[in-house]
């Protein structure tokens, strides 16, 4: 795959011949013998066909169109190798990236409202958008984001790291959480500092946005300065909470994330290690 790619969002026209598709499974991707993911259309010819949940057209890719093929579970075929989304997080090429992380949040969509949610009845699909609607009660579905925060807590050259039991083994990271209805994100980097760490906070800065499709998060990320409190880990949520130095940090989060550019840029500005790029 060349690192240089042109991606846009579209809804090309599948005719079952013209362009490619993207074999995707619960945030996983079936790859070809010699290790590529886009599949030739023209040679899939219902291949898929008895897993087959859907088939989405996702867009362009230097200018050939792209399709999502939604497969309804991983058949235990031993030839076939299935691919993380995550695992394309570091890949070279954004636009890369940026495709397989719309792709798999589509998936993940089409997956989850084949059926109305308000009468049950089986979901249309718009070839005008990219909406689902039900012919009987009306009801429309759009793809949907859920906004959350992240939040790097400093206090000169102290870090407030945490791990949750679902990290990696030795490996801390900032606090994150989602928003409820009717709150700020400000409001909701407070509230989940509070809830997770006993400790309250001040001087909030927004830094930047990523897109995280594990599977439909929009995160905003903060820098916090520590105003009081001792930290007390939030029993069931926070395996482990704690001040770490700059100068001995733990297994931090893969490049790339934003949890990570956090950390990079704080010490950049207090040590002047290279400036991190924006997460993408």
């Amino acid at each position: 795959m060349p690192l240089q790619t042109d991606w846009r969002i579209s809804l090309p026209v599948h005719d079952g011949q013209h362009g490619q598709a993207l074999i995707h499974c619960r945030q996983a991707f079936l790859q070809q013998g010699n290790g590529e993911l886009l599949w030739p259309l023209a040679d899939l010819a219902g291949r898929f066909a008895p897993w087959l949940l859907d088939i989405q057209g996702i867009g362009y890719l230097n200018d050939a169109p792209v399709f999502l093929y939604e497969l309804s579970h991983r058949p235990d075929e031993p030839d076939w190798q299935w691919t993380s989304l995550r695992s394309q997080l570091a890949h070279d090429s954004a636009s890369w990236f940026h495709m397989l992380s719309y792709a798999s949040q589509i998936g993940t969509w089409a997956r989850e409202h084949r059926f109305c949610g308000s009468c049950g009845e089986r979901m249309q699909s718009s070839a005008e958008h990219r909406m689902r609607f039900c012919l009987s009660c009306r009801l429309e579905q759009y793809p949907r984001l859920s906004p959350c925060m992240i939040v790097l807590i400093t206090k000169g050259d102290e870090l407030l790291l945490a791990r949750s039991p679902r990290f990696v083994d030795g490996m801390y990271s900032c606090l994150a959480g989602y928003a409820e209805p009717g709150e700020t994100m400000e409001g909701c980097v407070h509230r989940e500092v509070y809830e997770e760490t006993r400790v309250r906070v001040h001087n909030l800065r927004y830094i930047a946005s990523q897109n995280w499709p594990f599977p439909h998060s929009i995160m905003m990320g903060y820098h916090a300065e520590y105003l009081d409190g001792d930290i007390i880990p939030e029993e069931g949520e926070i395996e482990d909470a704690r001040w770490f130095s700059i100068h001995e940090l733990p297994l931090l989060p893969l490049p790339g994330s934003i949890a990570r550019y956090l950390i990079d840029l704080y010490l950049h500005q207090r040590l002047g290690t290279a400036k991190p790029v924006l997460p993408r």
